[in-house]
């Protein structure tokens, strides 16, 4: 499973690769989204390489990312009761496994697929310059536990 995070807005975006963002559910700045490993998303990630960063999440981080920044579709947060209730689950934590397995989806038990972040405490890293030339912008692999974390 991999999460996508918008780092860039909108002034100058050309209009093929703002309709691929808005296919990726990456309106607005800080907004991040699960997508899973397939080909076809991997094109679209690549072609939006200039505006977002992504890599593949572990169990902690996306336990986490549920627990303090996910919204029931109305705005409520998530709880152990919510998941108890509403899916096959017992906690968070066996939610966000079977996710990462591929069991279920968030839009199965009614959670908003895109996760509004804070910016990152101390702030991005160049955001006009790939990750690995030192900036924000691209694939980064585990790595993407550190920044999602600055931004929880």
């Amino acid at each position: 499973m991999i999460l996508a995070v918008r780092i860039r807005g909108t002034v100058g975006v050309k209009k093929d690769i703002a309709d691929t963002m808005d296919m990726l559910r990456l309106t607005r700045i800080n907004h991040a989204v699960l997508i899973n490993e397939n080909p076809s998303y991997k094109g679209m990630l690549l072609k939006a390489k200039d505006y977002i960063t992504w890599g593949e999440i572990d169990l902690n981080t996306l336990t986490q990312i549920i627990n303090k920044r996910g919204r029931v579709v109305g705005g409520n947060r998530i709880t152990d009761e919510y998941i108890k209730d509403n899916t096959d689950y017992s906690s968070i934590e066996e939610f966000a496994q079977a996710i990462l397995d591929g069991e279920t989806t968030l839009k199965d038990a009614n959670i908003k697929v895109v996760f509004r972040l804070h910016p990152p405490r101390k702030g991005f890293e160049a955001t006009r310059l790939s990750f690995n030339e030192g900036g924000s912008l691209g694939y980064r692999g585990e790595n993407i536990k550190e920044l999602v974390v600055k931004m929880l």
